[in-house]
């Protein structure tokens, strides 16, 4: 049977998402979590929406497992629990607490994680005055030493909104396209003075939001004007002169799905090599 299992995670100390030999990682843990609470002969394979980079935290992080039923119905053990109660339970009982798991339930098999998504949300967090910054917020929040101004970041930032190839800010990968739809990227000011983007699109490459953010902030410098980032698009090459921003101050928000009757025909779609017209 197939479970969703939505989650959160601080990944301060996490080399990201994907296992890798020697190092802790948030697929490893939780991996290793499911196998333990279903006695899995063999560890539980996951299949997640969005691989996040080492650092980089997630509070709407969804993946997808396809588990024993037996073993699943078994959960609850004497109790008169839902299994799905039961998997929430148990599950945060035996993960390090940076990792902590939301929901879990039944989905059809035409439910995919990764590819029957329609959009992702990050957010990016930067202070600009760090007298500003909470101390109990500096796992998520990047320090910028120099003044932005958030108008003229918000004002570069909606130019490059569309289907476009974001390859000038993309980490190439061998027969992986970099034509992706942004259908939201802006920037406000936070009632505790901190700047925050929101970046939506239907997926993004590797590194992508990080370069995006890099590319506005010497707008808000002033160092470029407001049309640069744009220009940098157009190139579709990627840029020395776009900053990769740290990675602690990006969060995974959401993953959004469509319609039950829809997710068989999004996958497939999702699954096409995208290029512009």
């Amino acid at each position: 049977m197939r479970l969703r299992i939505d989650f959160a995670y601080d990944g301060t100390d996490f080399s990201g998402w994907a296992a890798q030999p020697g190092r802790r990682t948030v697929e490893e843990e939780l991996s290793r979590a499911f196998t333990t609470v279903l006695r899995a002969p063999e560890p539980v394979r996951l299949t997640v929406a969005g691989r996040t980079d080492a650092g980089v935290h997630a509070r709407g992080a969804v993946c997808h497992a396809d588990v024993d039923a037996t073993a699943y119905a078994a959960l609850p053990g004497r109790s008169d629990r839902d299994p799905q109660v039961a998997a929430v339970s148990r599950l945060n009982g035996v993960l390090p607490g940076d990792i902590v798991v939301r929901r879990v339930r039944e989905v059809e098999e035409a439910f995919d994680a990764r590819f029957s998504a329609t959009q992702r949300r990050y957010r990016y967090r930067l202070a600009d005055d760090p007298a500003t910054l909470d101390p109990l917020r500096r796992r998520d929040t990047v320090v910028h030493r120099r003044p932005l101004d958030v108008a003229a970041m918000d004002a570069a930032a909606r130019s490059l909104l569309g289907l476009n190839d974001f390859a000038a800010f993309c980490k190439r990968r061998e027969g992986a396209t970099t034509v992706r739809t942004l259908l939201e990227y802006s920037w406000r000011r936070g009632d505790d003075g901190v700047l925050e983007a929101r970046v939506v699109a239907d997926a993004f490459c590797h590194s992508m939001v990080r370069s995006l953010v890099g590319a506005v902030v010497p707008v808000g410098e002033g160092r470029r004007d407001v049309h640069w980032p744009a220009g940098v698009l157009a190139d579709r090459q990627r840029s020395p002169e776009v900053a990769v921003m740290p990675p602690h101050g990006l969060s995974l928000e959401e993953v959004t799905y469509p319609p039950d009757d829809r997710l068989a025909a999004r996958a497939e779609e999702a699954r096409a090599v995208r290029r512009l017209p």
